[in-house]
């Protein structure tokens, strides 16, 4: 890539960056309840890696 990136792309690419986060702890026993183990992973909307697949960005 560019040295210089325009700044919409740096726009959509910072979202692309935040859609792959983990999900916040809280939302594990908001959903399946306090006695409940599960990877907050699991709640992220896109699970996309920057090695494995290309965006549209």
């Amino acid at each position: 890539m560019t040295r210089y990136k325009p700044a919409a792309k740096k726009r959509r690419l910072a979202k692309c960056g935040k859609q792959t986060k983990w999900a916040p702890f809280w939302t594990v026993p908001k959903i399946y309840g306090k006695g409940r183990r599960v990877h907050p992973g699991r709640h992220t909307t896109i699970k996309r890696s920057w090695r494995k697949q290309r965006t549209k960005a």
